[in-house]
């Protein structure tokens, strides 16, 4: 807990075996209320590690996706009464060190949302990030900045913090279950005009992080474009969408 604030941790993981434990032990627990793992049916033995180390588990049946699996994410989260949701991906390429300082900037009211960047600064391709995706990574940037008229240094971390407000106000259950909600989330987050702040995030790319491949890349980045065009003619009033609807289903909606 920070300043009277819950703070609830969730890993949506997805074959993390190799990389959970090392994440685990870098969240600083002492100011950490709760660390939540959804496992969207993993065939390695990702939950066996999270049982040995304790973690409060939830395990997807069947495959939902990294967008199904975030949904439950901070749907339990909010249900455990958390205040600030931090989300990490398991697969030790984010520091969770840095978790402190992200969650102090919500839990002292100066942001809605604090995103763990690989941009700021030079660590993307100093932490091996592939060139093929740090200059995708910097074009898919440059078009959303100019379509949602914001300034952010990337839209694709797997970092994030979130105040609890966030997340009960946005219409989350609109968006895909695919790798493209993370995009999604952000552009909403802008829409609906919360405050957001980025710090700059050392990363690492090696073997067992997780990583998709290239043709799902692609369907990505064009996922990317489509959000960023759908928030401008939303904006502009030319045609409707529910991702940015504020009736929108949010996370306490029937599924």
């Amino acid at each position: 807990m920070l300043h009277e604030k819950k703070i609830v941790v969730v890993l949506p993981a997805y074959n993390a075996e190799k990389t959970l434990e090392a994440t685990y032990a870098e969240i600083p627990h002492a100011i950490v209320d709760d660390v939540l793992l959804v496992d969207d049916k993993s065939s390695d033995r990702t939950l066996a590690v999270a049982r040995r180390l304790g973690m409060r588990i939830i395990e997807h049946h069947q495959n939902l996706g990294d967008g199904g699996n975030q949904k439950t994410c901070y749907r339990e989260a909010l249900k455990l009464g958390a205040d600030i949701v931090v989300m990490l991906h398991p697969d030790y390429q984010y520091t969770p060190r840095l978790m402190a300082t992200m969650v102090s900037l919500i839990a002292e009211e100066q942001f809605d949302v604090v995103l763990g960047s690989r941009i700021l600064g030079i660590g993307a391709l100093a932490g091996g990030m592939p060139r093929y995706k740090y200059f995708s990574n910097r074009f898919l940037t440059a078009v959303e900045n100019l379509l949602l008229g914001h300034k952010l240094s990337e839209y694709h971390t797997g970092y994030r913090a979130f105040s609890r407000r966030v997340l009960e106000a946005l219409p989350l259950l609109e968006n895909s279950d695919d790798f493209v909600f993370d995009n999604q989330m952000l552009a909403q987050i802008i829409y609906f005009g919360f405050s957001v702040e980025e710090i700059t995030c050392p990363t690492r790319y090696f073997e067992e992080a997780s990583s998709i491949s290239f043709t799902r890349s692609v369907v990505y980045g064009l996922g990317v474009l489509e959000t960023a065009v759908r928030f401008r003619l939303q904006k502009l009033g030319w045609h409707g969408s529910r991702i940015f609807d504020a009736d929108g289903r949010r996370l306490d909606a029937p599924i």
